[in-house]
């Protein structure tokens, strides 16, 4: 392993002095130099995506197989995975603990030169081993997660640490646009939605010009996503559902939804943010076991008392809700998961939101269509919309959760309807805080690498010339 880099140096020099050198014009080889290692972590990206998703489902048929089997296990298991998950985060990646787009924006933010050295905390290669490991106990004890945060943050550690083993004298593309391109790339290769990974990166991660890094994020989110669709095959997160053009009433809950979803997920953000600051009270070892435990437990009775619907990253409830919708969802279901949610991601272990919100959206989505008596033919159109709408108050993303769900369903019919319902959530959440969660989280984060490296007493490190600082 201690000749690892100058090995890879090695056979980028051979590719440049025998493939590339003698093909192509100088700008055209220096265009192909910059981008070859992207390609490779894209490549990467893809494959750990897949491996990660395969894992993520096994643990999750596995936590429903135990429930479904012995319920009272739950006040075991679920504890103990609580525990387990958070120590392993405790202690071997602090950073590693919940989403994991906060630390990719903190780390964008930390990438110039005086402060880029702070960005291993975020986004190392043993925090993206810790990110999987965490998450998947996590979800093996019932954790109310989902995987696509959590894949962000390693696809951005991977280029992060393709972009480190370039030789000197490579021309290099900045470390913030590999981790913008990193973040692209795990989302798209997360989902299949390559144009949500590109919107996402335009609309949450980076206020810079699209013009200074998109054709390595185009070409990281094909490479990553064709190399997932390589193991996966083309396939739809969430097939299709059949959808009613929108008519008369229809039309007018279609705002409905859209204000209460918002309005939801924006009061799910506070509530995490809450959570976290309560926290924050317990300083000792015992207090914080005590409170990650009791989280596990409260869950585990959740879990005893509804079932499989009340763990999980609830992506089988949307497929239930889309495709084999009874119209009889309990109204219990929604508050069991904002519960399970918020429990799970205050337990200090790692596990993301996207999937679960999306899950919670689809049920209150429901759950607004059984109030107003909508049939269950024409329900598959608000329950979209509701999911768009809950995501989009908790991250402020608007038109990445519409070109999500967009994407999941190839429901192209409903387009209009998935983009007005995000404004109008985030018009409704911005009441309720102006800044998102993710903005919240990642000045945590931001701080919380200052403190680390005031505390090891990391000297500056030198600036590389061939790295551009922005």
């Amino acid at each position: 392993m201690s000749d690892s880099p100058s090995r890879y140096a090695r056979i980028l020099d051979w590719l440049d002095q025998h493939v590339i050198r003698p093909f192509y014009t100088d700008r055209v080889r220096r265009l192909i130099l910059q981008s070859f290692p992207f390609w490779i972590a894209s490549i990467l990206t893809g494959m750990v995506a897949v491996g990660y998703e395969k894992v993520f489902v096994w643990a999750e048929e596995v936590s429903f197989s135990w429930l479904g089997r012995t319920p009272w296990l739950a006040f075991v298991l679920t504890p103990l995975a609580f525990g387990a998950s958070w120590l392993l985060v405790r202690q071997w990646a602090p950073a590693a603990r919940g989403s994991g787009i906060p630390q990719v924006m903190a780390g964008i933010e930390l990438s110039n030169p005086g402060q880029h050295h702070r960005t291993g905390y975020l986004l190392s290669l043993r925090v993206a081993i810790v990110k999987v490991l965490s998450s998947v106990v996590l979800l093996l004890g019932g954790g109310v997660i989902g995987r696509e945060g959590p894949t962000i943050q390693i696809s951005a550690a991977i280029f992060r640490a393709i972009n480190k083993l370039q030789p000197a004298g490579w021309p290099q593309l900045s470390r913030q646009i590999a981790l913008v391109t990193g973040g692209a790339a795990g989302l798209a290769a997360a989902f299949n939605t390559p144009l949500g990974g590109i919107v996402f990166v335009v609309e949450e991660l980076t206020q810079m010009h699209m013009a200074r890094f998109r054709m390595a994020v185009f070409t990281a989110v094909i490479i990553a996503g064709l190399t997932a669709q390589t193991f996966l095959g083309p396939y739809l997160y969430l097939g299709f559902p059949k959808i009613v053009p929108a008519a008369g009433r229809v039309q007018v809950l279609v705002l409905v939804v859209a204000l209460g979803c918002g309005l939801a997920g924006a009061a799910f953000a506070k509530t995490l943010l809450w959570l976290g600051r309560y926290r924050q009270r317990f300083t000792s070892l015992a207090a914080q076991a005590g409170w990650v435990v009791g989280c596990g437990m409260l869950l585990g009775g959740l879990a005893y008392l509804v079932g499989s619907e009340g763990v999980g990253t609830g992506k089988p409830i949307i497929n239930r809700l889309l495709f084999q919708n009874n119209g009889q969802t309990p109204w219990y279901l929604f508050p069991v998961r904002f519960a399970g949610m918020a429990l799970s991601y205050s337990s200090g272990g790692a596990g993301g939101i996207f999937a679960t919100s999306l899950s919670a959206g689809a049920i209150l989505g429901d759950g607004i269509c059984q109030v107003f008596n909508v049939a269950v033919a024409d329900r598959n159109l608000l329950i979209l919309v509701a999911m768009v709408s809950f995501l989009t108050g908790v991250v402020r993303s608007p038109f990445t959760a519409a070109i999500l769900v967009l994407e999941m369903t190839d429901r192209h019919s409903a387009i209009f309807q998935l983009l007005i319902s995000g404004l109008l959530a985030q018009g409704v959440a911005s009441l309720v805080d102006p800044h998102s969660l993710y903005e919240h989280l990642k000045a945590g984060f931001i701080r919380e690498t200052g403190d680390v490296d005031r505390a090891t007493q990391l000297p500056p490190r030198p600036h590389n010339g061939s790295q551009t600082a922005d």
